[in-house]
């Protein structure tokens, strides 16, 4: 479940954005529709903790995010939201497996050996798994970023233009698997786009045509 009300939030010398109201049940899925630069990401990563609003309050599987100090903040977000932004932030040093197995670093948990095997052989990354992020293609990496994301089954999945440089086949094989792990965990979630063929895949999605509630918008 993500709510939230009277959300605000002002980049250094920038006008405060003003967002409006959001409520999404768990489970459920919700696209942000806009234009670059109309405040998409700044949301994400407001419901992410990983901005802190300048008012109003975020809820995300029944935690209100912004009372978290920021430590425990980092550890409740690794352990309960998975978080796919347009960069995708794997480590150059690390393999893919051991890029997965980060996940449970950051979330404070034992390693699931078994769980990164059924998500590299879920995803076509078996043959990929002792390799190094520069090593793969965009798309390669791109998975490698989902399974990191979807690996600890978190209740809210947050994702940041999944499809904007893919040719067809390629974003609805993207989307499918998006759909495939929220659904496996039941989880929340929210994609942040302009792709048109995001709608027409998820005819069934809540969709918020976003325009922040005010002027300065940025990400």
């Amino acid at each position: 479940m993500i709510q939230t009300r009277g959300l605000r939030f002002a980049y250094p010398g920038h006008a405060p954005l003003r967002f409006h109201d959001v409520v999404v049940s768990q489970g459920g899925v919700l696209l942000l529709r806009g234009a670059s630069g109309s405040g998409k990401s700044t949301w994400l990563a407001l419901a992410a903790g990983l901005l802190t609003p300048e008012a109003g309050e975020v809820v995300v599987a029944e935690q209100s995010v912004g009372v978290l100090p920021s430590g425990q903040r980092d550890r409740w977000r690794a352990q309960h939201v998975g978080f796919l932004p347009q960069k995708l932030h794997l480590s150059s040093a690390l393999s893919v497996y051991d890029n997965l197995a980060l996940a449970y670093f950051a979330a404070g948990v034992r390693v699931d050996k078994e769980a990164i095997r059924r998500a590299l052989t879920v995803l076509d990354l078996t043959e990929l798994a002792g390799r190094r992020p520069y090593q793969l293609s965009g798309g390669q990496a791109q998975r490698v970023a989902l399974a990191r994301a979807v690996l600890l089954q978190p209740r809210v999945l947050l994702v940041d233009e999944p499809t904007a440089s893919l040719d067809d086949a390629a974003c609805h094989a993207a989307l499918a698997l998006l759909t495939q792990a929220a659904q496996a965990s039941g989880a929340t979630l929210v994609i942040a786009t302009h792709d048109a063929r995001v709608r027409q895949a998820l005819p069934q999605a809540q969709e918020l045509p976003f325009e922040p509630l005010g002027h300065g918008a940025h990400a």
